[in-house]
């Protein structure tokens, strides 16, 4: 469909109130699922990215790469196991995770957001000692919880008008390398930034009343309800984490935390920009 001139002017004047509410505000994106994997998609959430950035929205993106870590593992003949959701992190596939993550996936979102007209430079946990973490249970090997977030090296790169795009790994005092969750980083440093925004992209459209249908998204839960939707199962399997994540992020003050569909072509754009929205917004209170 051919969008006339005036139709145009319509969208930026819509946008413009969104523009000047988020102008110089952090805002995180955690971005994995579908959207990660489908290369046209990727192209869409980058452009969406640098968008945001070069309208003076400070964006830091948190990423995952779990089919990434999954397929190099399978290459070099190491078998993935799981427990309670978490992949078992022994001391050679922490180092692939580092590989992985800080390597080929950072690298290659940072080359993304470069050719699409932005700035980037890619962190991982270990830098700055951004992340601090430890063992989180020895069945686990190197699966970390995070002690404490370190602002300092996204603050500099931000302020020097680059995207941070940040690995989830984590270290120790003893420079041990920890495999470190993705959605709970995110909320954490959303969290430690004072960020405006927590947007954690999926592969749902958000939260549904009905997971079997799609069309049932519950577009605003106050997060005292999520433990009485988690026990009626509303909200279950992986879907579970990233919503305590998202509870997470609201009682650490970040003031709009969202879960959106990443497999929609703009999805950042729609949430952060229009009357519309998408998916599903956390709050607290009324």
């Amino acid at each position: 469909m051919q969008v006339t001139n005036t139709q145009r002017a319509s969208i930026l004047i819509e946008a413009l109130p969104y523009i000047q509410k988020y102008n110089n505000k952090i805002v995180v994106i955690k971005y994995g699922g579908n959207a990660m994997i489908n290369g046209e998609l990727q192209e869409a959430v980058m452009g969406d990215i640098v968008l945001l950035s070069l309208i003076g929205i400070r964006v830091v993106l948190v990423h995952g790469g779990g089919p990434d870590i999954t397929d190099m593992m399978s290459r070099l003949g190491k078998k993935s196991e799981f427990v309670d959701g978490l992949r078992v992190t022994d001391k050679e596939t922490a180092d692939i995770v580092l590989m992985v993550l800080a390597g080929k996936v950072s690298k290659r979102l940072v080359s993304h957001i470069q050719q699409k007209g932005g700035s980037a430079i890619g962190l991982c946990g270990a830098d700055g000692g951004m992340i601090k973490a430890r063992q989180i249970d020895e069945r686990l090997g190197y699966v970390g919880e995070i002690e404490k977030i370190n602002t300092s090296p996204i603050l500099d790169i931000l302020e020097k008008g680059y995207i941070p795009v940040i690995s989830t790994v984590g270290c120790d005092d003893e420079g041990n390398i920890y495999n470190i969750n993705a959605d709970t980083a995110a909320a954490m440093i959303a969290g430690e930034l004072n960020a405006e925004s927590l947007i954690t992209m999926t592969d749902t459209p958000g939260i549904l009343e009905d997971p079997a249908d799609e069309n049932s998204i519950i577009s605003r839960i106050n997060i005292k309800d999520v433990p009485a939707l988690i026990e009626s199962g509303c909200i279950s399997g992986g879907m579970i984490p990233k919503a305590n994540c998202c509870v997470e992020a609201v009682k650490r003050g970040v003031n709009r935390v969202f879960i959106i569909d990443g497999r929609s072509p703009h999805s950042i754009l729609i949430e952060t920009l229009t009357d519309e929205g998408i998916g599903t917004m956390f709050i607290s209170g009324d």
